[in-house]
Parts: C-alpha cells; structure tokens; sequence
C-alpha cells in the first residue's frame, strides 16, 4: 500500500514538463478566451449563432486534425515533433486575432490555432499515458489538467491586470498573448523527449485512419466512444456561458475574473478528480461529473444575477475535475497500447465533431428561443448521455 502511494505522488519528469507547457499555453489562450464572445458580438457586432459557429468550427477543425495526428505518430513511433508542431502553430497565430477587423477573420484565425490544438492533443495524451504506469495513469493526466487549468488561472488574472489596471485595449491584450505561447514552445525544445518505450515505429499502423483501426481497437472503446459522443452534443462552447453571465449582470472587466476562479476550481479538483478514478474506477466517477453538469445547465437555464453566474461557473468547474482525468484515463486503457495515438486521436475526433452541432443547437436555439430553452436543452442531452453510461461503462476498477 505505501508502495502504491509513493508511486503517485512521483509522476516522471517528462509529465511534469507538459504539465508546465500546458500552463503556459493555457496561460496564453486564456487571456483571449473569456474575451472573445464580447469582442465577437460588440466590437466586431456577430450574433450568438455566429459564435456558436465561430467556437464549434473550431473545434471540429481541431478534432479532425486530431484523427490524422494521432495515427501518424503511431506510425512513425515518435510524438514529440508532432507535439512541438502543434503548440508553435498556436502560439504564433492565436495574437493576430488582435488586429483582427471582421468576425470571419477571427474565425480564420481561431481555426488556424484549433489546428494547432489538434495536431498535438492525441500524440500529447498518447505520450502521457506511455510515460506512467496504468495504476497511477488518471492521476497522471489529472496532474495534466490540473497544469493546464492553473494556466486558465493565470492567463484571464493577467487580463484583468492589462485592462483594469493598465488600461489596455482588448486588442492589446490579445497580441501579449504572444509571450507565454513562445515560452510554451521553448518548453518543449528544451525539456520534452519521447521515452525509450515510445521510439521504435509501428508499421502496421497506417499513417492515416483505416479499417484496420476500426477491426484493432475493442468493441467497448467504440460503445464507450458513442456515448461520449452523445454527451458532447449537449456539450456547447464555454462562451455561451460567459456571454449568459454578462446578460446576468456580471461586468465584461469582471469576465477573466470569473473564468480564473472557475479554472482554479477544475485546477483545485483535477488531481483528486484523477486519483479517485483510479481507487473507485472511471466510471463512478464519470457519471458523477455529468450529473452536475446536467443540474448546472439547468442552473444557468434559470439563473437570475450576477451571484447565480458566480456559483455557477464555480460548481461547473467542479464537473471538469472529476471527468477530464479519467475520461482520458478510461480511453488509455481500452486502447492497445500500439494504437493509444490513434485511439486518442479517434476520441478527440469525436469530440471535436460534435461540438459543431453542439455549438450551432445551442446558438441557434438561444437566437430563436432565449437561453433558458438553450440550455434546458443542453441539460436534456446530458442526462440522456448519463443513462447510456450506466449502461456501457466499464464497472472494472483501472
């Protein structure tokens, strides 16, 4: 039992370098994100099913990437380049949304950097959970999120920093954003390396999906995979929230205030989040985590001020915790540990698919509608993914 303890609490080096990368990173994404939905809808003057399709192009763009990727890094054996790739096409595109003069342009922009995104998420993931050992794989990548999430701290902090203190324009704000994704990459070049396990080629992995894939991977990854695919569908961009907070009365100088608070709970709860699932088992904990999604949902279907917002996002911060880990957790175990690239890259493929749908029910909704239908909606989605889990989730501790 001491044994198993002390194994968890020393994650390798190579984890904490893409922790530190992923803050970072984060740190620069995040001083531009909770910003975005006001920029889009008053400077730029875009509606909410334009943002919808802004945020869940995005992401489908980053998904498919993500497929492509992750069986390509199996293939040639190696996953760092691809990872290093992937942050410096971000970390140079995501500023130019500064000068930016039309919301098509930011939306060229932003799926530019979701690219990034998706070339290095599968090969990233894949690479963590080569790089522990399975008794200690979701506190691994709780650790991870848990970094990351610390960055989406520090990066709205700093821009509220720059526009209430200093007086910045968003513009502004968004080109400084430049700083901390260079420092991202230049945490790769000097401390990212692929472990000795990881370096020989798979040949029999094509350097695309295939067939052979489909017929590799266990049936339970692909029904697993389905019912991950159903929750993402009521699972719209986080802007819709941010863009419902300030119709709450929340102050768009007061926005990157509460995003930082909502991450440093997700920060807060990752680690724990992580290691749960690996006590109890994923699925215990999953089923937990969409549960208070769905009654967040409905929370922000009904909310009424600006104090309902804050409490919100809090609690919704909670449900990122006990899922991120060990959803990541539970598709490294399903999958062989010579497909892990490509099944990552079929798990993000699937999310990333699934938000532009996600995105666009949400947005159109909320236009014809209002946002109490909206996210009703969302929440009706969640509940029925819940069901679903009941049933196809693994009940076998990690």
């Amino acid at each position: 039992m001491r044994g198993t303890v002390a194994s968890t609490r020393a994650l390798p080096p190579l984890v904490r370098a893409l922790a530190l990368v992923s803050l970072l990173t984060d740190a620069a994404s995040e001083m531009i994100y909770p910003l975005l939905p006001v920029f889009v809808t008053t400077v730029l003057g875009g509606s909410p099913a334009m943002l919808g399709l802004l945020e869940g192009a995005a992401e489908s763009t980053a998904a498919l990437v993500k497929l492509g990727s992750g069986a390509l890094s199996d293939r040639i054996g190696r996953f760092t380049p691809i990872v290093l790739l992937g942050y410096a096409i971000a970390s140079v595109t995501r500023p130019f949304m500064g000068v930016a003069q039309s919301v098509h342009q930011v939306i060229g922009l932003r799926l530019i950097d979701r690219v990034g995104k998706g070339i290095r998420g599968a090969p990233r993931d894949a690479l963590l959970a080569a790089s522990v050992e399975p008794a200690v794989r979701g506190r691994a990548f709780g650790f991870h999120r848990a970094a990351d999430h610390l960055g989406a701290v520090i990066g709205p902090v700093v821009a509220w920093l720059l526009l209430q203190q200093l007086h910045f324009t968003l513009r502004t704000v968004f080109v400084l954003s430049v700083i901390p994704g260079l420092l991202a990459v230049l945490t790769i070049v000097i401390a990212v390396r692929d472990p000795a396990s990881t370096s020989v080629p798979v040949p029999a992995a094509p350097a695309l999906p295939s067939p052979r894939d489909v017929v590799a991977m266990p049936r339970r990854f692909w029904a697993v995979l389905g019912v991950l695919l159903l929750f993402t569908l009521g699972n719209s961009t986080d802007a819709f929230l941010l863009l419902r907070a300030q119709q709450l009365g929340v102050p768009v100088a007061m926005l990157p205030l509460l995003w930082a608070a909502h991450h440093v709970v997700k920060s807060a709860s990752s680690v724990p989040g992580g290691a749960l699932s690996d006590r109890v088992g994923r699925r215990r904990v999953m089923l937990l985590g969409w549960t208070l999604y769905a009654l967040v949902y409905l929370g922000f279907a009904y909310a009424s001020s600006a104090t309902h917002a804050w409490l919100l996002f809090l609690v919704y911060g909670l449900y990122f915790g006990l899922v991120e880990g060990a959803e990541k957790a539970l598709i490294a175990d399903l999958a062989p540990p010579d497909r892990r690239g490509t099944a990552f890259g079929w798990y993000n493929a699937a999310m990333g698919v699934a938000a532009l749908p996600a995105s666009l029910l949400l947005g159109t909704v909320w236009t014809l509608r209002g946002p109490t239908a909206a996210f009703s909606v969302g929440a009706m989605i969640a509940a029925a993914a819940l069901v679903c889990g009941l049933v196809v989730f693994p009940r076998q501790r990690a």
